[in-house]
């Protein structure tokens, strides 16, 4: 008997949005869009104007053609301590489901509420699960330009 082999999980920091241009960019072409527990900013990447990537932002040599994702908690989320408990538990919500934004070309920024922080685990990774199934609809749906 043979055990099926697991799909490799994804970590965050190989999907991770880094820099503040690409974040300004993917502000400027999306719109804020709402669930229950947080606001979600998506890009299409294909039709943001090109910048020129540093060496250090190609994966394997090659730009990054996956999905992007980035969180952003401010300050009004409460203590550094807080702040960094809300951004563990999305980091690892957001591993766990990023196989729905597979190979889409697409940056993804997720401002959580405050609530996240004691909201039940398994409620956070429905509700990530759920954003970005509304994503993957919103690309399918619009056409490239």
């Amino acid at each position: 008997m043979t055990l099926p082999i697991p799909k490799p999980k994804i970590s965050f920091a190989e999907l991770r949005l880094r820099k503040h241009a690409d974040y300004q960019r993917a502000y400027a072409a999306s719109r804020k869009q709402h669930s229950r527990e947080m606001t979600w900013f998506c890009a299409r990447r294909d039709t943001m104007p090109e910048r020129r990537l540093h060496p250090s932002e190609l994966l394997y040599g090659e730009p990054h053609t996956g999905p992007r994702i980035g969180l952003t908690v401010g300050k009004v989320m409460g203590k550094a301590h807080d702040r960094n408990r809300i951004k563990r538990r999305m980091r690892a919500a957001v591993a766990m489901h990023a196989a729905l934004l597979a190979d889409l070309p697409i940056d993804v920024i997720l401002h959580p509420r405050r609530t996240v922080l004691l909201l039940e685990w398994d409620k956070l990774q429905r509700e990530v699960a759920n954003v970005f199934r509304a994503v993957r609809k919103q690309y399918t749906a619009q056409p490239e330009r």
